[in-house]
């Protein structure tokens, strides 16, 4: 994480490589020292196990670089890096010396005062509606209680409004928006009932550490991001999952365009993993930069090489929905998506207008490795979002598709917890309308999320399901776990029980469950640490889990 801000009086800066994350006061074995309870849950529920890159950077190492003569303004343990201030290269040539550094590069073009940008080519918006819709502005029909106003075509597009109707708001489901600042979200209309109902649950500036990320001085961007998913004016705008909760993280300088953005991206989404989130929404977007030094080429939209897509599909690895605007250089000389948008595992999505049409500044595929991108379309032309000083208006971007996108999978993903983010994001596209026929300007088309919970339901067993009930107890337990499972029919099935770092503890293989009201036991499992685990039932078709706790 970035640990502190740092002054420009350094002479010389540095990226710091390092070996690996040995000897270190932090183990696998006790992942609740650096992830919350619902990161690890998540961890549980999609069977991935905490390995090495989820441990923090070495403290030791630090402590050792520091005790060199150097500062460390930057670390993110995904990435295994410090970037550090020295006053003189004989400190950098020290610490290259050192057995657990691998590389050490001058790292000067980073860390820049005074860049002003006149154009950020994949944060670019503008606003179509100057004026401020008010309520009854436009006669609108309204999905059963809930009164979209001018946001209803943005919602129903998507058919998001359904899931609606039948309850699914986002409740339970907490996702991170990764932008440029939230000037005002904290005193507008829009965003009353997420803090009257302690829906943000958190805020950190990855930018200025300590930075008020409302405060009036920075962009407006993240709070019009942000209101198109948790926005609640009813008449005017509802957001595709006002229900849902947030965490605020400013990771973009609005005032300027340089490298060190991908690295403080980095920074958020590991804070992100670390909360317990369970979608990340980003729209933000990296190809050319102040310094052209610095610049990516086509090429490197490759999926494999900008910072950012690393960390953007480190974030999926672990469970992760990672939601990212294509960009809006659809009409410019560069054209294609940029990074994190060409990531494998990075859900992107494009523009169109509001009769479903490719938007023209929506940026293209394919990625530099052939791989069609973006993966789904929605709503950025004349999408309703919040404005200042009060009200809503229609803007146009990529930057609004993205959320919009993220906030209806999260609604879909409260209706069907059991299923992975990769299985969340195949069936949203698979219910796309030209899943068929799949192109570099809409992907897999627009999206219909009823669809796409009939197809994650009808994935995973084209029968009744195996098991209908499970209740374990005692929780927590000491030496011995009882298990009561209802079976639809007589069939053989495993059970077990599975560690934070996704390592089977306990098992029972081949057991026969009747029809009807089972009961199984597990005994002598004093020698288990206390913590949390996973119990699973599978029959090789269908699985059920519960949390256990020791």
């Amino acid at each position: 994480m970035l640990s502190t801000g740092f002054s420009q009086s350094a002479s010389f800066i540095y990226k710091v490589k390092l070996t690996d994350k040995g000897n270190s006061v932090y183990t696998t074995s006790k992942p609740s020292d650096f992830l919350s309870a619902k990161s690890i849950e998540r961890r549980l529920l999609q069977q991935i196990p905490v390995n090495e890159s989820d441990l923090p950077v070495n403290p030791g190492y630090i402590k050792s670089i520091e005790a060199s003569g150097a500062k460390v303004i930057y670390s993110s343990k995904w990435l295994n890096l410090l970037i550090i201030s020295v006053d003189n290269r004989l400190i950098a040539d020290a610490i290259a010396d050192k057995p657990f550094v691998r590389n050490i590069i001058p790292a000067d073009y980073l860390i820049k005062q005074n860049r002003v940008s006149s154009k950020k080519p994949f944060f670019d918006i503008e606003r179509l509606d100057k004026h401020v819709l008010r309520s009854g502005s436009k006669r609108t029909r309204s999905s059963k209680e809930l009164n979209y106003g001018a946001s209803l075509n943005q919602a129903q597009m998507i058919k998001v409004d359904q899931l609606h109707e039948q309850g699914f708001l986002g409740n339970g489901m907490t996702i991170a928006v990764i932008d440029a600042g939230f000037n005002s979200a904290n005193v507008l209309a829009a965003f009353d009932s997420l803090f009257t109902n302690g829906q943000i649950l958190g805020t950190r500036d990855f930018v200025q550490p300590g930075n008020d990320v409302y405060n009036t001085s920075i962009s407006t961007h993240g709070m019009m991001v942000l209101s198109t998913m948790g926005g609640y004016l009813p008449g005017q705008l509802i957001g595709t999952a006002p229900k849902a909760s947030y965490y605020l993280l400013r990771s973009e300088d609005a005032g300027s365009e340089y490298l060190m953005e991908e690295y403080y991206w980095v920074n958020a989404a590991e804070y992100a993993d670390s909360v317990g989130v369970d979608i990340i929404n980003s729209s933000l977007g990296y190809t050319e930069f102040d310094n052209p030094d610095e610049n990516h080429v086509y090429g490197d939209m490759d999926g494999n090489t900008a910072v950012v897509t690393i960390g953007a599909d480190m974030a999926a690895s672990k469970g992760i929905l990672v939601v990212n605007s294509a960009g809006n250089s659809g009409n410019d000389p560069w054209l294609y998506i940029g990074a994190p948008a060409d990531g494998d595992s990075v859900f992107t999505i494009g523009a169109v207008n509001p009769d479903g049409q490719y938007a023209f500044f929506s940026s293209i595929g394919p990625t530099a490795d052939g791989r069609i991108k973006p993966d789904v379309s929605a709503q950025g032309v004349s999408t309703i979002v919040a404005t200042i000083p009060s009200g809503v208006g229609g803007s146009n971007g990529t930057s609004f598709s993205s959320p919009v996108m993220a906030g209806a999978a999260a609604c879909l993903w409260q209706a069907n917890p059991s299923f992975s983010n990769i299985e969340l994001m195949n069936a949203i596209k698979m219910s796309g309308s030209q899943s068929s026929n799949p192109d570099n300007y809409k992907g897999w088309g627009i999206p219909d999320l009823m669809l796409a919970g009939n197809l994650l339901t009808s994935s995973q067993i084209q029968q009744e399901e195996s098991f209908s009930k499970l209740t374990v107890f005692p929780i927590p337990f000491t030496d011995h776990l009882s298990v009561e499972v209802v079976s639809s029919s007589k069939l053989i099935a495993d059970i077990k029980i599975i560690s934070t770092i996704g390592e089977t503890v306990a098992e029972l293989i081949g057991v026969e469950l009747n029809k009807g009201k089972n009961m199984i036991g597990f005994n002598q499992l004093d020698k288990l640490r206390n913590g949390l685990y996973m119990l699973q039932i599978s029959d090789g078709y269908f699985v059920i889990t519960e949390k256990v706790v020791k």
